[in-house]
């Protein structure tokens, strides 16, 4: 016998289903809604690669959200997993420090060998089959799918050695400057989940034989990071960067430093301030998702209860429009 509900019967068993609160934390264990015309914006949810990132509680969260109609997107990157692999071939992994003070890899030419091999091949690859373990029909892509992520290459970057400026030349890395937004959007009203990670694709043009040029298309490491905050920007969704901390602090030593918003010029320069290390990166992403049209962004920690919930309902760092106004 099959059981007729009302949508009234579908919302009570549903405000009974978010007000059970199973832990300590207060984080409920629903986020999704019921009945009502209103759709929010994507979630644009980028998982770490970091040891301490378990994506198990993400992956399960999204099947969450997805089964609660709402739309999402998975960007992930694995820097780790590159490492790892180039050690396995006896390659150390370079990296360099930008006059800024950031951080970040040098990507030669085996370096790249080893993107394309572990990112969409490997790691992409499980996220997707995980996900799908969930009940979500998820769909990897990378950035040379459909041209999903384009922009110009940087062959050379400048880098700090003992203090001095320097050009280092025989980069493979790109800076996402296009989105093909209507590939996800597609994707998204079919009620698939994109799951994407770099390469990025990069147009280089080279001279024809009659004086014209023609474009070619190399695929290049991109910082995945920014590559979620341009999905983000471009989808105008909440962009949710699940990471091995709580979010940005004052001071990285003191744990209960944590910044909880931001949401003023005065207190993005704060954060900006603040931010050490990789975390340098993560403001830097969230500054572009919001001047590209992003909703909101929240840093947060990947090894919360529910951890996506969690960071949309107040744990994490929470970065709003207003900050880059």
């Amino acid at each position: 016998m099959t059981d007729d509900y009302t949508e009234s019967d579908l919302e009570a068993a549903h405000e009974e289903l978010i007000d059970n609160d199973l832990g300590d934390d207060g984080l409920r264990t629903d986020g999704g809604t019921v009945g009502g015309d209103e759709q929010n914006p994507p979630v644009v949810v980028k998982i770490g690669g970091a040891r301490a990132v378990d994506p198990e509680g993400a992956l399960a969260d999204v099947a969450h959200l997805v089964a609660n109609g709402e739309d999402v997107v998975v960007v992930h990157g694995g820097s780790t997993a590159v490492d790892d692999t180039l050690e396995q071939m006896g390659e150390e992994p370079e990296y360099v420090e930008t006059p800024g003070g950031v951080v970040g890899r040098f990507t030669d030419e085996k370096t790249m060998e080893v993107f394309e091999m572990v990112l969409p091949g490997k790691l992409n690859t499980d996220l997707v089959a995980a996900l799908q373990n969930e009940g979500v029909n998820a769909v990897g892509l990378s950035g040379a799918d459909g041209k999903l992520l384009t922009g110009p290459r940087k062959s050379a970057v400048k880098v700090l050695e003992d203090g001095r400026k320097k050009i280092k030349r025989g980069d493979h890395s790109g800076k996402i400057e296009a989105v093909n937004d209507d590939l996800l959007s597609t994707l998204l009203a079919g009620r698939y989940v994109p799951v994407v990670t770099v390469p990025m694709l990069a147009e280089e043009s080279h001279g024809g034989g009659s004086g014209t040029s023609a474009a070619e298309f190399t695929p290049v490491n991109a910082d995945a990071d920014r590559a979620a905050a341009a999905i983000a920007g471009a989808l105008g969704g909440e962009l949710v960067v699940l990471t091995d901390v709580a979010g940005v602090y004052e001071d990285p030593d003191d744990p209960d430093s944590l910044v909880e918003s931001v949401g003023t010029p005065a207190e993005l320069d704060a954060a900006k301030d603040a931010a050490e290390g990789f975390m340098t990166k993560k403001v830097m992403a969230a500054v572009e998702a919001l001047e590209g049209g992003a909703a909101s962004v929240t840093v947060a920690d990947a090894n919360n209860r529910d951890p996506i919930t969690a960071a949309r309902t107040g744990h994490g760092t929470d970065f709003q429009p207003e900050a880059v106004r």
